[in-house]
């Protein structure tokens, strides 16, 4: 299925550009319409996975991060979340709970778990020493009659 409409980003991992990342991300999906709760969702996962790439994948680098976004006729919104960082070894134990890489920074290991309690799916994709790909999947129960060709 082809999407009916797509944004990109790509912004220093600063944390100061987290709110700006959640908050970009949520304005291109104010056409569907979203409930509070969705918005809130989303907003929650993209700044969980952006959070990630800068504290995990850069570590002590500036680098970019990247966010593209897409909406399907169906309400459906896939969000891909992408550094070019140190990559994660195995991916199945970073995402255990309460798992960190950095646990001398309390660290609380949650964040794929936040992510996964608020939207449909998650997939990780990474290779070490090339970078990380966070995807994240949700269905918009509209609000209104928008099937999100409306401006």
């Amino acid at each position: 299925m082809k999407a009916i409409n797509t944004m990109r980003l790509a912004f220093d991992s600063r944390s100061a550009n987290e709110a700006f990342a959640r908050t970009a991300v949520a304005a291109f999906l104010c056409s569907l319409d979203p409930t509070l709760d969705e918005l809130t969702d989303i907003k929650t996962a993209v700044s969980e996975a952006v959070t990630n790439c800068i504290v995990h994948g850069y570590r002590e680098q500036i680098n970019k991060v990247y966010i593209t976004a897409a909406i399907y006729s169906d309400n459906r919104v896939l969000i891909k979340i992408k550094d070019n960082g140190c990559g994660i070894e195995d991916i199945e134990k970073a995402r255990e709970p309460l798992f960190t890489t950095r646990p001398s920074e309390e660290r609380a290991g949650l964040g794929f778990a936040v992510m996964e309690s608020m939207v449909d799916k998650v997939r990780v994709s990474s290779q070490p020493g090339k970078g990380t790909t966070v995807t994240l999947e949700k269905k918009i129960v509209s609000k209104g009659e928008g099937n999100g060709n409306n401006a």
